[in-house]
């Protein structure tokens, strides 16, 4: 399906899920070992379809759980699980839910000042210079770094992903329908100030309260609109890194389309720049409307990584998202950004070394030899999963750590039928990463990092989402589904054709060290309804209809070291008829693969952050587009959400205002632990 019938599609009720649509198409043509041939390769196609895998087969790829037959009657017998609460019931409504025994208050809304001279929020009389002092939009991933010893003053570092017009604005309407005529200057700057990032100081109350504290001087707003960054690492400065703007390569305008994320040993705040491309505009079109990139010498870069998507309008009022006036200003998006949240006046910084692609997000972990290692996944169906290892050591003193991001190796994953990862070093002169192959230096495999991967035969993965570490040498990989998949296409790491629920896979470095360059791997959970067979859904006998989830997107380890689950099921949560939420999920002992659901959105809304304080006595998550996603699931409202007519108008509930993308912040009744 061509854009133009995507966005025509009576079942799309917005931009975004027409975006979302089109990216399903994908763009990496090495489509021969995705992770779906690896299983088939290993046991046989036909046993992988049909659900036929021996003992010793599944016991090495999904664990011992998978020895479980589902049936109704429960073991006798079971370990207790971990994580101590009540599980909440599914469901999907206009409001937010937390299990029994918890408190889920709205810390932030987008539009709360955050700054003392901050206007009030007014929905009706939006501006730019009132927005970059107001809390952004579409909150993703969350972070918190502590400000004192007990922890009870702290920095909360927040992405602001994208933005809703149609429930953003007043009388607007879906602007990809209407070729983005009623976009003016004046809204683009305020959906510019609404993307980036928030620092905001917040502090705990002696009754457990947390608030914003409005007068700090360290609270500011990142966005692409104004704020001053630089290029550092082995792509700064090269000569498909400058602009008119810029003919340093070294200085960039901003960051933008930031979804997940990661908080730094030392303190430091790491920002993902995901899907880049749909910001950037052309006017050259062909026969087909469609954008003509004849006349650009980085037109393969460009078509693998789908620039210019044209899904905002930008380019119309600002030159340097129009690649016919600004040809290179895509090579400077797409990467990891940097900000110290405790100085204010620091430039962010955008790490070239740690790849150019759809960063997810980017979850950090020091090796057992005290290197600074880094997951990350490029969101988009048959792309790739990253990691990179610093070539120094993390040190306790903050500003000798400042070179461990633009020094050291960039890997790529390749999943094998026998079991093993390895991590394919992403360097110059290695392979075929050669001048006669396309990469001339550093810069060039790092700038087209997608194209490198392809060139090492990286394994083509089902969305690779979030990425967790632990520090055992453990991580878990997020695989969030692949309707695109063909019967013909799935291997051992990616097992299923017309994936719709996702998987979670985990790995295990060699000698328990994140820095290997080669792993073990298995299939924790493969998300679905385990009650319908076709959906080949593999989960731990002991999970209750409440506890399965689909769409595996972000994650946290919390205190003691239990891992967690925040689901994007796009507009397609009509599937599963759940809402997303937050799921406890066991990854040790007889209870592997079970778990629990703890918090739930209002309808149309994704779970973000989820991020716990050291004392694992807060947990911060992040509810963005509430009543947007998928509305016309919804029984009883049936069509698409507006300004005027949303399916919720969560959190505020006055029927003057729309949703409002917002942080919650979670505590237990009375004090204490999460699930403790």
């Amino acid at each position: 399906m061509d854009r133009k019938h995507i966005i025509n599609d009576p079942e799309i009720g917005n931009k975004a899920e027409a975006y979302e649509a089109f990216d399903d198409i994908p763009t990496n043509p090495h489509l021969e070992n995705t992770i779906g041939d690896v299983i088939a390769a290993r046991y046989g196609r036909r046993e992988v379809l049909r659900g036929m895998l021996g003992v010793s087969a599944a016991t090495t790829l999904f664990g011992t759980s998978a020895l479980v037959a589902p049936t109704a009657a429960k073991a006798s017998q079971q370990s207790e699980s971990r994580y101590k609460f009540d599980e909440l019931t599914w469901g999907n409504d206009e409001k937010h839910h937390i299990a029994k025994g918890y408190e889920a208050d709205v810390l932030l809304r987008w539009g709360d000042p955050i700054m003392a001279d901050a206007p009030e929020f007014d929905v009706m009389n939006q501006t730019a210079a009132a927005q970059l002092k107001q809390f952004g939009y579409n909150n993703d991933y969350v972070g918190f770094t502590p400000l004192n010893a007990e922890g009870t003053r702290g920095l909360l570092c927040v992405n602001h992903e994208y933005t809703n017009e149609e429930v953003m604005f007043p009388g607007l309407g879906r602007q990809d329908k209407q070729g983005f005529t009623g976009m003016t200057r004046d809204l683009i700057d305020i959906e510019m100030a609404a993307h980036g990032g928030t620092v905001v100081e917040i502090a705990k109350g002696a009754d457990g309260k947390w608030a914003v504290l409005r007068d700090s001087t360290l609270n500011r707003r990142i966005t692409p609109l104004d704020t001053a960054m630089i290029l550092d690492g082995p792509a700064a400065g090269h000569a498909r890194m400058q602009t008119k703007a810029d003919p340093s390569g070294t200085a960039v305008i901003g960051t933008f389309n930031n979804c997940a994320g990661g908080m730094t040993p030392w303190g430091t705040w790491l920002m993902a720049e995901e899907n880049f491309h749909g910001y950037f505009w052309t006017d050259a079109r062909d026969a087909d409307g469609k954008p003509d990139l004849s006349a650009h010498a980085d037109a393969a870069s460009m078509k693998r990584y789908g620039v210019p998507g044209g899904w905002y309008a930008w380019g119309q009022h600002h030159d340097r998202f129009n690649i016919d006036k600004e040809p290179q200003e895509p090579n400077r998006f797409g990467w990891v950004v940097e900000v110290d949240p405790r100085t204010p006046d620091a430039k962010p910084v955008k790490h070239t070394a740690l790849g150019r692609f759809r960063h997810e997000g980017c979850e950090t972990t020091v090796s057992s030899d005290g290197k600074l290692v880094i997951y990350m996944g490029d969101d988009n169906r048959f792309d790739y999963q990253y990691k990179y290892v610093s070539s120094g050591t993390v040190s306790d003193t903050a500003d000798q750590n400042a070179d461990l991001l633009s020094d050291g190796t960039l890997y790529v994953a390749r999943f094998d039928a026998d079991g093993t990862v390895h991590w394919l070093p992403l360097v110059h002169g290695t392979g075929p990463l050669t001048a006669e192959n396309g990469f001339a230096s550093q810069a060039d495999v790092l700038i087209d990092t997608r194209l490198a991967a392809d060139a090492l035969g990286a394994t083509p993965m089902d969305r690779p989402e979030d990425a967790q570490p632990r520090g055992d040498g453990t991580a878990y990989i997020m695989l969030t589904n692949n309707t695109r998949r063909k019967a013909d296409e799935i291997n051992a790491a990616n097992p299923r054709a017309k994936n719709t629920f996702g998987h979670i896979i985990e790995i295990k470095e060699d000698g328990d060290n994140h820095a290997a360059t080669k792993g073990t791997w298995s299939i924790l959970v493969k998300c679905g309804d385990p009650e319908i067979a076709e959906v080949g859904a593999q989960w731990n006998l002991e999970t209750s209809e409440n506890g399965w989830f689909a769409s595996p997107d972000n994650c946290a380890f919390d205190a003691d070291g239990r891992l967690w689950i925040s689901t994007d099921q796009g507009s397609k949560w009509g599937k599963t008829g759940k809402s997303d939420g937050l799921y406890a999920l066991e990854t040790e002992g007889d209870l592997r693969g079970h778990s629990k659901l703890f918090f739930r959105c209002p309808v149309g809304g994704e779970l973000c952050g989820p991020y716990f304080t050291d004392d694992g006595e807060t947990l911060f998550l992040a509810v963005q587009h509430p009543g947007t996603d998928g509305t016309k699931s919804l029984k009883g409202f049936e069509r698409a959400s507006t300004f005027e007519d949303p399916a919720t108008r969560w959190p505020d509930f006055d029927p003057k205002m729309p949703p409002r993308p917002s942080v919650v912040v979670v505590t237990k009744t009375g004090g204490g632990k999460i699930a403790g």
